[in-house]
């Protein structure tokens, strides 16, 4: 009986030693090695996109090109967000948070990333976008019909860093007329920035905010 309980002991302690061992060689290979080699083939064959896509501007970096950001000159006295019309605007950020909107937009907090979850039908999302667009064709001087879906809906991250052409191009006169500079110009400038769809036929074209607004402030600059 002695003898059992021994045996017992002994091969309890050889499945620990085993176990243990196992747990230390594949805390080495998985924790370890695996992630060495993963971040060492992606930071020298996709060095950009491993390090987030970052956007420079003269050596600093200013953002991401796969998230938006808000152009604005700070809140008015409700606390919404006052637009500066000298560059060109994204999308709305509608996001999970609750958040005040009125018709720009309104937060691209990495926190709050999503959709606002709100049907067709519901009465707060109507009214947003019916706000949205009555200060979009007001602002860019253009009828309502004429206001392309994105400026007045947010996407499903809420991130959004691009907008359409045609949002893009309604926004050329005005932004042109704040910085003082050619309409064709800027015009030549959303052309320039303008992406096709991926592979020539997945997505829609597209142009990214953050990179065109970079290429505006040189323009700008370069102009005195």
């Amino acid at each position: 009986m002695l003898t059992d309980m021994n045996n017992s002991v002994s091969n309890t302690a050889r499945l620990i030693g085993a176990g243990l061992r196992a747990l230390l060689v594949l805390t080495v290979i998985c924790g370890v090695i695996y992630p060495l080699v993963v971040t060492g083939v992606a930071q020298a064959a996709f060095h950009d996109k491993a390090n987030g896509s970052e956007v420079t501007s003269h050596g600093k970096v200013v953002g991401s090109s796969l998230i938006g950001q808000r152009y604005d000159k700070g809140t008015d006295k409700a606390g919404n967000p006052v637009p500066d019309l000298k560059f060109f605007q994204p999308r709305p950020s509608a996001g999970l948070g609750s958040n005040k909107t009125n018709g720009v937009n309104t937060q691209y907090d990495l926190q709050v990333s999503g959709a606002s979850n709100l049907g067709a039908s519901n009465t707060d999302l109507v009214k947003a976008v019916k706000e949205r667009k009555k200060w979009v064709a007001t602002t860019y001087g253009v009828p309502e019909s004429k206001v392309p879906a994105d400026a007045v809906t947010s996407s499903g991250s809420g991130l959004d860093p691009d907008i359409s052409p045609e949002y893009a191009r309604l926004q050329a006169a005005r932004v042109a007329r704040e910085n003082h500079l050619p309409a064709g110009k800027v015009e030549q400038l959303v052309k320039d920035h303008t992406d096709g769809r991926t592979l020539g036929f997945l997505g829609e074209p597209r142009v990214n905010v953050l990179e065109l607004n970079i290429a505006l402030k040189d323009l700008a600059q370069s102009r005195g």
